[in-house]
């Protein structure tokens, strides 16, 4: 376990150094949907494999959302993720809030996301998988 964190941090440095940041939404594009900006969003985090240097697939990618809660408007975003562990799939979460159509992370309430209804997440999976075959 110690291994593993000392790895991600050493494997962090650079994205730290290059000026990212976990909640950080990534750059708009004009022709991007919300849903790409939030697979987008969701693959910059390390637990989606962004400081991986083994490449990793998603299958089965969901998305729950937009909905409400506390008066904030949410998004969960799941999926489950091969390559990293050789062997042993991973099932990564994120949750992620839009604040007037700027996307961030919400890290400290992943149980907003029980009981909501999900649909396959198909951005996520295209963007993520791209140059993995």
């Amino acid at each position: 376990m110690m291994r593993r964190r000392v790895l991600a941090t050493i494997l962090a440095l650079p994205l730290a150094l290059a000026g990212c940041t976990r909640g950080a939404e990534p750059p708009r594009s004009a022709t991007s949907t919300l849903r790409e900006r939030v697979a987008a969003l969701a693959l910059r985090q390390s637990d989606f494999g962004a400081i991986s240097i083994i490449p990793v697939r998603f299958e089965k990618s969901r998305i729950s959302g937009p909905f409400e809660d506390g008066g904030r408007t949410l998004y969960c975003v799941s999926t489950r993720m091969k390559g990293r562990t050789f062997g042993k799939g991973e099932r990564p979460k994120a949750v992620i809030r839009d604040d007037g159509g700027v996307l961030k992370i919400v890290d400290e309430e992943p149980e907003v996301c029980e009981g909501h209804r999900t649909e396959p997440f198909s951005e996520l999976e295209s963007l993520g998988n791209r140059g993995n075959s």
